[in-house]
């Protein structure tokens, strides 16, 4: 569904993205793991557009979409969900995922088209959009809120209102990072909920970002590990979390820049030394 070949961004004489190749199967969950700083995020911004490669391509479904823009990657089925919430911060949060669903049809060619596109105009005929928005937020446990702006929520509920415009895109990769940042323990198991629900679908592809191993030990069929912008590991978890490249990262010592932090496999952390020139990734 989603592969990625060489995939390289240079940042003056600083590669953050390093050569990656890596191919992601429809009804898998793919974690991606490493200390901060390894480039994950980076490699988000070049599979989802946000950033040109400087090498390497992008394939979705086996086509070339290295030069499209970020909203073309999109419409063609690349959906992403970003560490900090992307919202329209002054609509309702019913308006927020009508207009997801209706950028997804358009998208199909049931929406007329983006060129003179009435938004509010058009809802007078689309009930069937409406319900749809309703139930979407539900599954979310946002039903109650509906009609508040989406600047007024709470950061847990503008994460889930998020996801909500993820799962009304319907896109056929769905690219999550770190999804449960900055939520409560009681608001987490909404997210995960619904990332089951997702991973359940034989057709669907996730990509997760995640610094929480137990997160990542209970959704990922496989992890892969990004270090200094370079694949390090690549496998079955209970194989990449008990490999060298990580153990040596948390039990410390000579071989711990080889590897992950302590944090990111769950485990008491160990301060790495600071990595000199870095772009923040």
């Amino acid at each position: 569904m989603l592969e990625t070949q060489d995939l390289t961004i240079r940042f003056g004489g600083h590669v953050a993205v390093d050569h990656v190749s890596c191919a992601f199967a429809p009804g898998t969950l793919t974690a991606i793991v490493g200390p901060n700083g390894a480039g994950k995020t980076t490699y988000f911004n070049l599979i989802s557009g946000q950033l040109p490669a400087s090498e390497g391509r992008v394939l979705l479904g086996g086509q070339d979409i290295t030069t499209l823009a970020a909203p073309l990657r999109t419409r063609r089925g690349l959906g992403r969900a970003f560490q900090l919430t992307q919202l329209f911060a002054n609509l309702t949060v019913h308006e927020n995922v009508r207009l997801a669903i209706q950028a997804r049809e358009a998208g199909r060619g049931n929406g007329g088209g983006w060129g003179g596109v009435d938004f509010w105009r058009v809802w007078l005929d689309r009930k069937t959009w409406l319900d749809e928005a309703q139930a979407i937020l539900g599954q979310v446990r946002l039903s109650d809120k509906a009609q508040a702006h989406a600047s007024r929520l709470p950061h847990g509920d503008q994460r889930k209102l998020e996801v909500a415009l993820l799962i009304a895109l319907d896109p056929k990769v769905f690219m999550f990072d770190e999804p449960t940042a900055g939520m409560s323990v009681d608001e987490v198991p909404v997210i995960l909920d619904l990332i089951r629900g997702l991973k359940s679908r034989p057709d669907c592809t996730i990509l997760l970002v995640e610094h929480k191993m137990d997160v990542v030990r209970e959704l990922a069929d496989r992890i892969i590990v990004l270090h200094n912008g370079q694949l390090v590991a690549d496998g079955e978890p209970a194989a990449v979390i008990a490999s060298p490249v990580v153990q040596q990262a948390y039990l410390g010592g000579p071989a711990a820049e080889a590897g992950l932090s302590a944090e990111a496999v769950g485990t008491p952390p160990r301060p790495l030394p600071a990595k000199q020139g870095g772009h923040p990734a």
